[in-house]
Parts: structure tokens; C-alpha cells; sequence
């Protein structure tokens, strides 16, 4: 059973900055890539950033980059979500994920290619 737990959401005003975890089990952290998406009410899921499992190669979604930085801690059995020069637009529930067939930047963009998924964060950027 593969678990995901998101901590870390909060609200923060614009300009700001928030850092989201994604812990999990060792067996979890050290078998699989991991990614981050975010679901604003009434869209769709949207990809932010994933990191394979080596954790030295990373791709993000266009609103992420420049901004978010993704990282990984195998040794603590955690996945972080940097979030740097928040904006209103980035107010989202914020989704850990773990587990794709194969390290793609177009397949990491998918939300139906994970496998797994945590309950989600919320983070609020107020203007």
C-alpha cells in the first residue's frame, strides 16, 4: 500500500513563499518518481513539477518554472515542493503523486499516468 501524505499548504500573500511536503514510506521514496499537480475549483488538474528518482533530473509545468523548485529526500523519505513569488492564480489544492511507467516530460504532465496519490494540501494566495 503506497501512502502519500501532503503538509506543508497554508496561506501566504502574494509574493510569498510556502514550502509543501510529500511524506511517504522508504519503500515508496526509493522505488518510484514523484510529481506534484495542483486542482483550482471548477479545473482541471494541472501538472507543477515532478523529479525522478535519482533526483537529478526534474521537469516542471510553465507556471511553475522559474518559481517552484522540486526536491527530493530519500534518506528522510520525503519529496518537497518549493514555491517561491506566490500569486492568487497559484491558490490551488496541492496533490503529491508517485509512480509513472516510464521518466517522460510528456508523460509526467498526465495526471492519469500516476499511479498513486496523497489527499492534498490547500494553499492560499491572497492579492
Amino acid at each position: 500500500q503506497v501512502q502519500l501524505l501532503e503538509s506543508g499548504g497554508g496561506s501566504v500573500q502574494a509574493g510569498g513563499s510556502l514550502r509543501l511536503s510529500c511524506g511517504t514510506s522508504f519503500r515508496t521514496v526509493n522505488t518510484y518518481a514523484m510529481g506534484w499537480f495542483r486542482q483550482a475549483p471548477g479545473k482541471e488538474r494541472e501538472f507543477v513539477a515532478a523529479i525522478n528518482l535519482s533526483g537529478d533530473s526534474t521537469y516542471f509545468g510553465d507556471s511553475a518554472k522559474g518559481r517552484f523548485t522540486i526536491s527530493r529526500e530519500n534518506t528522510q523519505n520525503t519529496v518537497y515542493l518549493q514555491m517561491n513569488s506566490l500569486k492568487p492564480d497559484d491558490t490551488a489544492v496541492y496533490y503529491c503523486a508517485a509512480g509513472i511507467p516510464r521518466w517522460d516530460s510528456l508523460v509526467t504532465m498526465i495526471p492519469g499516468s500516476w499511479d498513486y496519490w496523497g489527499q492534498g494540501t490547500q494553499v492560499t494566495v491572497s492579492s
